[in-house]
C-alpha cells in the first residue's frame, strides 16, 4: 500500500517555511516575530525527518549548514544589540531613529528589530534543526548496531 504522507509532507515543507517568513517580516509590527519563525521552520524540518529520513531531508541546504546558520543568527543578534554603542547609542537602539524617515515598502519598514529578529530567527532554527539531526543520526546508528 503506497502512503500518502511523504508527498504530503514534502507539499506542506515549502508553504511552512514561506510562512515562517511573514511570520518573521510581521514581527516588529504585529504577532509574530523571530522566535515563532524559527520554530515553525524548524518544525516543518521535524517533519521531513520524521517522514522521510535523515538522509533525504539533509539534501536541504538548510539542513546541512543549521548549525552555521545559527552561528550566523547569534552575529546578528550580538551586533544589532551591541554595534549603536559605538556610535554613542544605548544597546539595542531602534535605527532609524524616530524623527527620520524609515525605508519600506507597503506595510513592510526596514530598521534595525527586524535584523534582530532575524538573527533570532536563525539561532532557533538551527539549534532546533541540529538537535534533531543528532538525535536523527544517534538513532540511525543505535539501529544499525543493534541492541
Amino acid at each position: 500500500m503506497i502512503s500518502f504522507v511523504p508527498p504530503l509532507s514534502r507539499l506542506l515543507l515549502w508553504p511552512s517555511l514561506i510562512i515562517a517568513l511573514a511570520f518573521w517580516l510581521k514581527g516588529g509590527a504585529s504577532v509574530g516575530g523571530g522566535f515563532p519563525a524559527g520554530a515553525l521552520a524548524g518544525l516543518a524540518v521535524l517533519l521531513q525527518y520524521v517522514v522521510v529520513g535523515r538522509d533525504q531531508t539533509r539534501r536541504y541546504v538548510a539542513v546541512r549548514y543549521a548549525a552555521p546558520l545559527a552561528g550566523v543568527g547569534l552575529l546578528l543578534v550580538v551586533g544589532t544589540a551591541f554595534l549603536p554603542v559605538l556610535a554613542g547609542y544605548t544597546p539595542m537602539s531602534l535605527f532609524p531613529r524616530p524623527d527620520q524617515q524609515e525605508l519600506g515598502v507597503g506595510g513592510l519598514h526596514l530598521h534595525t528589530a527586524l535584523i534582530f529578529e532575524g538573527g533570532l530567527m536563525l539561532i532557533v532554527f538551527g539549534l532546533v534543526v541540529t538537535v534533531i539531526d543528532r538525535f536523527a543520526l544517534r538513532t540511525g546508528t543505535q539501529e544499525e548496531s543493534g541492541p
